[in-house]
């Protein structure tokens, strides 16, 4: 079974090498990490591990670095100074936000999924532990980690809607992996069920909720108090994660958001790096005045009707800080969704479009509580908007009853890493 995955994932990378080729060649985002990737493990990596047990944790992208930020933390914290817990990213955004957040040094791209690059970083690394993050199985990883008798846990475990059916069909190939998991930490009791459901030993899967509850920003961010300081009387819709086609449309919404509300500016942040200039070109297009973030040296006030491009990593959790109302993207074109979270936890409303598969049960809750407004189409995002800018105690209130959701549901990390460090301790007892 693994040799016909190897070879299927071989020919996958043969296969789409023209297509990978060109893309190296036309963007850094696909270049970045490839030595890295194909087993060549960074010196910093080495030095940083030097003498230390080690912990490695696996966040693909943005929203599983956000999410295993504070995990990271309060497991180092737990641990001493005799370990060091590393970070691996799929995603130059996810790495770029690592470093960040986390001693750079610690961070590095995972190598892909082959035998000869997984057996060089476990050898050079030696984890204690290898956490992946949400519905990260990659099986030769899991298949190495086994043979070399480190534990895998998968934390803040979850399967989406879009992926439960694949996993169903191809219950057979997984089981044999998920056997070789030793623990799963559900982030609900909906995806504990189906991790079962596609061949997770029961007694191995647990809930303990969702570490996204558990991702407090304070605000306190430097491009964030620059832009509040410039707003002053002008209030900020703030439109997060956006991805294709969403700018388009909150672009042709922005003339009647602005006619009603002329005293609100707003700020788009894509999601994806590289369409930065592509969403530049779309907001010089409109008339409208606007400024680049990244670029920002303005001293004069923003004032309404100006259209704000986010184009830097690792702001967008903070700047909803100073929103008055927030869209959350991905969510009017079909791709899941993105986290309602972090405009909620400061009390700001949200607005969101009717995907929201990769956050059905966080947006289900809010919903439950009135905390956040699900619109069916294109055409009622500018009424929406315009409903929360000018109408402020209907705003507050839903925002505060988003928040009190985000507050209530806190809990998730301590209870992870109290898992972690009994299956850490229990290991290595065993080993003995």
């Amino acid at each position: 079974m693994m040799a016909v995955y190897s070879s299927l994932l071989l020919a996958v990378l043969i296969l789409g090498a023209p297509y990978w080729l060109l893309r190296m060649a036309t963007s850094g985002r696909y270049r970045a990490g490839l030595s890295g990737r194909l087993g060549a493990i960074p010196q910093a990596l080495r030095t940083a591990i030097a003498g230390h047990n080690v912990v490695w944790v696996h966040a693909v992208s943005v929203g599983e670095v956000l999410a295993a930020t504070r995990l990271v933390s309060e497991l180092k914290a737990s641990l001493g100074d005799s370990w060091v817990v590393v970070v691996s990213t799929t995603t130059a955004t996810g790495h770029a936000l690592a470093q960040r957040r986390l001693a750079p040094s610690t961070v590095f791209y995972l190598p892909l999924d082959f035998a000869f690059t997984v057996r060089r970083y476990l050898r050079v690394l030696r984890p204690k532990m290898v956490v992946l993050m949400e519905s990260e199985l990659w099986p030769r990883l899991i298949q190495e980690c086994a043979a070399a008798g480190v534990a895998v846990v998968i934390a803040n475990a979850r399967i989406s809607d879009r992926s439960l059916p694949r996993y169903l069909r191809l219950r057979n190939f997984w089981r044999s992996f998920l056997s070789k998991i030793s623990l799963y930490l559900a982030q609900s009791p909906e995806s504990a069920e189906r991790f079962a459901l596609i061949g997770a030993p029961r007694e191995r899967v647990r809930m303990l909720g969702n570490l996204k509850y558990d991702v407090h920003d304070s605000g306190a961010n430097a491009m964030t108090t620059q832009i509040g300081s410039l707003l002053r009387r002008t209030s900020l819709i703030v439109a997060g994660s956006t991805l294709s086609n969403e700018e388009e449309m909150l672009l042709e919404a922005w003339p009647a958001i602005h006619e009603a509300a002329p005293d609100a500016a707003i700020l788009i942040a894509p999601r994806h790096p590289d369409r930065f200039d592509e969403v530049l070109n779309m907001i010089q297009k409109t008339g409208y005045p606007f400024l680049r973030c990244s670029k920002l040296s303005a001293t004069e006030p923003i004032t309404g009707g100006t259209i704000l491009l986010l184009d830097t990593i690792g702001d967008l959790a903070s700047m909803y800080s100073i929103a008055t109302a927030s869209f959350v993207g991905g969510s009017l074109v079909p791709k899941g969704g993105h986290n309602p979270l972090e405009p909620a936890q400061f009390g700001v409303p949200v607005v969101m479009g009717p995907s929201y598969e990769n956050f059905r049960e966080v947006v289900e809750r809010m919903l439950d509580a009135d905390g956040i407004q699900i619109i069916k189409d294109p055409s009622q995002l500018g009424p929406a908007l315009i409903h929360l800018t000018t109408n402020r105690a209907t705003s507050t209130a839903m925002g505060e009853r988003g928040r009190k959701v985000f507050e209530a549901q806190s809990g998730a990390t301590g209870r992870t890493v109290q898992a972690l460090l009994t299956l850490l301790t229990e290991s290595t007892a065993t080993k003995q």
